[in-house]
């Protein structure tokens, strides 16, 4: 155990040549910067730049968070969409206490985005369209509406699978009706920009009742 302790505090944190930023610079809303740190970390070829942890709390008031890809911001809503299927724990969840955190890490440019706030669920309309927009294994796998359910056997679900694409062939369109695009609006919205000597800058938003407020944190 000592030998994994002294491997992982030998591990490099911050390399190569890191971004710069400056707070006073930055727009007075945080969708337009969040936008600009994501097409920085495509343009960087970061790997899944969209990708974030979504965080939720259970029934027993436990904190629950898995990886999911971003769907769109809306940046004059200050908001930030994903989707899920009702029924999943993500999707009950949400039903039960609809707030939730998302946490965006783009590792080589030593960034950090942590956005919070309220959920919402988009029209059934907007939610069907997200689905149809996914490639035909995804939508197979999710018409089948068993995540997170007990697996007796893979075979099981290689045979729910292929019905599951069968259909599809027979029905293109076909959208499971707990399928949902949520939009977290967004209260407070936080960068962390990385600096290989530990002088990080933290940079929250908040939304107020005009619109949104900033301050400059301690790392």
């Amino acid at each position: 155990m000592s030998e994994l302790r002294q491997l992982l505090r030998n591990l490099e944190v911050f390399a190569g040549e890191l971004p710069s930023f400056d707070p006073a610079a930055t727009p007075a809303a945080p969708a337009e910067l969040f936008t600009d740190w994501l097409l920085a970390a495509v343009d960087a070829k970061v790997p899944k730049p969209h990708a974030m942890t979504l965080s939720t709390v259970d029934e027993h008031g436990a904190p629950q968070a898995r990886v999911l890809i971003l769907k769109n911001v809306l940046p004059e809503a200050g908001g930030w969409q994903f989707a899920a299927h009702l029924a999943s724990p993500k999707g009950r969840q949400l039903t039960a206490r609809p707030r939730a955190a998302l946490t965006f890490y783009w590792q080589p440019q030593a960034r950090q985005v942590r956005v919070t706030g309220p959920v919402v669920a988009e029209s059934r309309e907007l939610s069907a369209a997200d689905f149809l927009a996914r490639g035909t294994g995804a939508r197979a796998e999710a018409l089948l509406g068993r995540q997170s359910g007990p697996l007796t056997h893979p075979a099981e679900r290689a045979a729910a699978l292929a019905a599951s694409r069968a259909r599809l062939a027979r029905e293109p369109d076909a959208v499971p009706p707990e399928w949902t695009l949520y939009t977290l609006l967004a209260d407070r919205v936080e960068f962390w920009q990385g600096d290989r000597d530990r002088e990080h800058t933290r940079l929250a938003y908040h939304r107020t009742a005009d619109g949104w407020s900033k301050e400059i944190l301690w790392p």
